[in-house]
């Protein structure tokens, strides 16, 4: 199972990489820490199995993913369906968004991952 192979050896990576988040990760966390989001705890940053997801919800077996200009390349989308792919292919769910997304429309954002917890745990909205 893919959560069970923790690698130890990107810890000191995934710290460093919640130090230097980018403007939308950091806008984000402030709406799914402290189990904000249907009371479900997600992590930051969090090592998962060969990758470093940006957000992991372990209850959801959901990632989310925060796509900077980076990720427009062909390439780097490749890279990211393969990714997906893979965790997929151990249960996981992955929603990726677009770094001007989060910044600019972060309620239709919001909207888009509380949608997707409702729809998968069949939950009543929230007020």
């Amino acid at each position: 199972m893919l959560k069970a192979n923790y690698n130890k050896n990107l810890k000191q990576h995934s710290q460093d990489l919640r130090k230097d988040g980018t403007l939308g990760e950091v806008l984000l966390w402030q709406h799914l820490r402290s189990r904000q989001m249907h009371g479900y705890r997600f992590n930051r940053q969090k090592p998962l199995g060969p990758y470093i997801v940006d957000f992991y919800c372990n209850r959801l077996d959901l990632v989310i993913e925060i796509d900077g200009s980076s990720h427009d390349h062909e390439s780097a989308r490749e890279k990211d369906a393969g990714r997906d792919k893979d965790l997929a292919e151990h249960g996981v769910s992955v929603l990726r968004f677009s770094e001007a997304e989060v910044r600019f429309e972060i309620t239709n954002v919001l909207e888009r991952i509380e949608s997707w917890i409702v729809t998968r745990e069949g939950l009543g909205k929230s007020p």
